[in-house]
């Protein structure tokens, strides 16, 4: 009898333990077949329109994000920035919402809208809100396209506006991602658990000190204009870098300037690199980018090239440390400087279970909590130099990333649309924290301490460096989508921004799966 009670509650122990072990294969996750697009358009400038001189045509380039809602609708992210003619500096950030629609086989009807806010000359943007509708065909094959399109460019609050046939490039890209209930959790990988594969991605926060040469100089904000730049420039930014093959990636990235101009210089590269030596603990890379550049110098084309080399040192299977070396020079303009710097960086595997190059499992795949939300902006009396103070009205895109169920850090941009001040834009970082839900489930508190760095549109922020602590509320519709209100005050130590801030937006938060060796 002993023996049977003992067996009894053998069995049911394990009966116990199997039904709360977390599985891989028990993870419901979606799978989504997102896109890359990058467009190219050439538009007429207001050349009749101004007492300056300006070039006849601009370049706008686009690199946008988009992620499908059904067969035929999709929404999604991203900038526009001007890479020929002088508009070096104009940068935009927006959103999309567009539709794609089978015509015969291959080729498919495609039409878009986007709408943000950016600018580069305030006195063609004026508040900085910006709209620009596309319409054509698109043809596809094998997940990747390419399309013409009719598109207008419109600044909408200034007289920057043009139209002309546009065309595009278009990269597919995968994101498993699971409900936003299954985060801050472990998964173990079964022996049979069908094989996916991961991604393997690095992000880091890049710190570069640019050393100018040759004919380097500063726009016509400084006083006397158009002055020599000798001295070190300060520059921090964020990189992406995803491995196309154990050595190979592709990358993209987006510098801000904090010191050595007054602010508003910007730069947003893409390109390719290579692990030229790689071990288990350090390697040497080398990297060549294109993008665009400028803000606060000489006006330019805005083309800009960064070949660069370094090495890094892994601290942790996660963690590491890198220093860096390049050329940035902007193509057909004046503006160049040797850069060094260092990053810290953050190596993951992600969106699958086995690794992507030689297919072995992984042990088990972590959880994590990530939050993207939309949010329209207002500042209160915002401090400018040269021109009227007034309020400002922003769009922006911010990321949260839990680091528990109460604590998260965040990234957010954020672009001027309305306040006389297009151009404006601020990037920031920032830790929060925040309460248990409330009232059946649906209310949460939080509060942040957020830092970063602004610049452009003539607001007086100095050099750029900024302070904006925030406490908001959360109405929880379900457990993946949010409305959200918050306030606060931006307050700029280096100039003469002290701002009241209020905003509205939605997140959608989702689980992020990060594997385990």
């Amino acid at each position: 009898m002993k023996g049977l009670i003992s067996l009894a509650i053998y069995v049911f122990s394990i009966a116990i333990f199997s039904q709360s072990e977390l599985t891989f294969s028990s993870l419901p996750f979606l799978e989504m077949n997102n896109k890359i697009r990058v467009s190219y358009l050439t538009i007429p400038q207001p050349t009749d329109k101004v007492s300056y001189a300006l070039e006849p045509k601009m370049g706008f380039a686009g690199l946008n994000y988009y992620i499908p809602l059904n067969s035929w609708l999709y929404t999604g992210a991203g900038f526009y920035t001007a890479i020929t003619g002088d508009q070096g500096g104009l940068f935009t950030l927006g959103v999309n919402l567009g539709t794609n629609l089978a015509i015969y086989k291959n080729l498919f009807f495609d039409t878009n809208i986007y709408v943000g806010g950016g600018g580069g000359y305030r006195t063609l943007v004026n508040g900085g809100g910006i709209i620009v509708p596309n319409i054509g065909l698109q043809y596809k094959k094998n997940g990747y396209s390419f399309g013409v399109q009719y598109s207008y460019m419109n600044f909408f609050t200034g007289i920057q506006k043009g139209d002309n046939i546009s065309f595009f490039l278009e990269i597919p890209t995968k994101l498993r991602i699971a409900p936003y209930k299954y985060a801050q959790k472990r998964y173990k990988v079964k022996a049979g658990s069908k094989a996916r594969k991961g991604v393997k991605s690095i992000q880091q926060v890049k710190f570069d000190f640019f050393y100018p040469r040759g004919l380097t100089r500063t726009d016509a904000s400084t006083n006397p204009r158009y002055q020599s730049i000798r001295h070190t420039l300060y520059i921090i930014g964020f990189e992406y870098q995803r491995y196309l093959t154990p050595n190979s990636f592709v990358y993209t990235h987006v510098d801000t300037m904090y010191k050595g101009l007054t602010a508003g210089f910007m730069d947003l590269f893409f390109g390719i690199g290579t692990n030229v030596i790689n071990t288990q603990y350090v390697n040497f890379f080398a990297k060549a980018g294109i993008g665009a550049a400028g803000g606060r110098i000489f006006p330019e084309n805005g083309l800009t090239m960064y070949p660069s080399i370094g090495a890094s040192v892994k601290l942790s299977k996660s963690f590491g440390v890198s220093a860096h070396t390049g050329y940035h020079r902007s193509i057909g303009g004046t503006f160049e400087a040797i850069t060094s710097g260092f990053s810290l960086k953050y190596f993951g595997l992600s969106g699958g279970n086995t690794d992507p190059f030689n297919n072995k499992k992984f042990k088990e795949i972590v959880t994590k909590g990530i939050g993207i939300s939309l949010q329209d902006q207002y500042y209160k009396d915002v401090s400018k130099f040269g021109i009227p103070n007034s309020d400002l009205k922003l769009v922006a895109i911010k990321v949260f990333y839990d680091l528990s169920k109460r604590l998260f850090i965040s990234g957010e941009a954020s672009f001027a649309y309305l306040g006389e001040s297009g151009g404006y834009a601020h990037g920031v970082f920032g830790l929060g924290i925040r309460t248990n839900k409330f009232f059946n489930n649906n209310v949460s508190l939080y509060a942040e301490a957020a830092a970063g760095v602004a610049g452009g549109g003539r607001v007086d922020s100095g050099e750029g460096v900024l302070v904006r602590p925030t406490a908001g509320i959360n109405y929880h519709v379900n457990n993946n989508f949010s409305f959200n209100i918050s306030g606060g005050q931006m307050w700029s130590p280096f100039g003469n921004v002290n701002s009241l801030n209020a905003n509205f937006g939605f997140t959608y938060n989702m689980a992020f799966l990060s594997a385990k060796k």
